[in-house]
């Protein structure tokens, strides 16, 4: 009687490994996510529509309402308010990272996104990206809008060009703020309230509008100092030919502070959600 052979094993093949993350598919992925929200932008044009009314309703209001009772030492008011429409309307349209993101959330986009191969930085990247186009179309329209109503560059080109480079970058950086919101609340609505609470007391008070010296001794301490005041002094400064560098410097260190700060903490709750 044969002694019984072991069964015959099959040979093991390796998994396919798919390739490394490298950073040229990260860029590659965050191109692909950016893509996707500009393409979701255009294809709902009626939130593109509102979005760019509402900063016209502001200029029409202060310009034509208002801009006669407040009077601006060596400033036409026009040439004043329109550097404070500029961040003011960056500032509004960055808000949308933090609807956008809790909406992904809701709908199960961000699961689907986990699943793939893909760079985990690209939703994020590619939201606030995408948000940073248009943020550059509604500041364009908005330099139109500034023009016709009286508005000039009267620093030259260089600088015109810069003052809206800083805006929009000041813009990008607060979108990291809103995407952290977003994916903290995890809800449209609760996100959409939480983004604005704070827009309200960091542009109107501000210098975006009137100036510091009218506001009460308490909260000029304030308005001095913080973010959106000297930015939008520095851009005023860019956009009026007057000296630039004491606000440039602070507004240049605010952006790069909630740069280093934001990201991270968005980037640690995207992994945590």
């Amino acid at each position: 009687m044969t002694a019984p052979t072991a069964p015959t094993v099959a040979p093991t093949r390796p998994l396919a490994v798919g390739p490394s993350m490298t950073p040229v598919i990260a860029l590659g992925d965050i191109a692909a996510v950016t893509k996707r929200n500009l393409l979701r932008i255009l294809r709902t044009p009626q939130l593109l529509v509102f979005s760019s009314i509402q900063p016209v309703m502001f200029v029409l209001l202060f310009r034509y309402v208002f801009g006669g009772a407040i009077p601006i030492p060596g400033f036409r008011y026009v040439d004043y308010l329109m550097p404070g429409i500029f961040v003011q309307t960056t500032l509004f349209g960055s808000a949308a990272a933090a609807v956008g993101l809790a909406q992904d959330l809701k709908g199960g986009i961000i699961d689907r996104f986990r699943s793939l191969p893909m760079a985990r930085s690209a939703v994020l990247a590619g939201r606030t990206l995408a948000d940073l186009g248009r943020n550059l179309f509604v500041t364009a329209l908005m330099v139109t809008v500034g023009t016709l109503v009286g508005f000039r560059f009267h620093g030259g080109l260089v600088p015109g060009v810069a003052a809206i480079v800083l805006v929009l970058v000041f813009g990008y950086a607060f979108s990291w703020i809103f995407a952290a919101t977003g994916l903290f609340v995890k809800d449209p609505e609760t996100a959409q309230i939480a983004g604005f609470i704070p827009m309200f007391p960091l542009v109107f008070a501000s210098s975006a509008f009137v100036p510091v010296q009218s506001m009460p001794g308490w909260l000029q301490a304030f308005a001095h100092v913080q973010p959106v005041s000297v930015t939008v002094n520095a851009v005023r400064a860019l956009t009026q030919g007057t000296p630039v560098d004491h606000w440039l410097w602070q507004s240049v260190a605010w952006t790069i502070g909630i740069l280093v700060v934001f990201i991270p903490l968005a980037v640690r709750q995207y992994r945590r959600t």
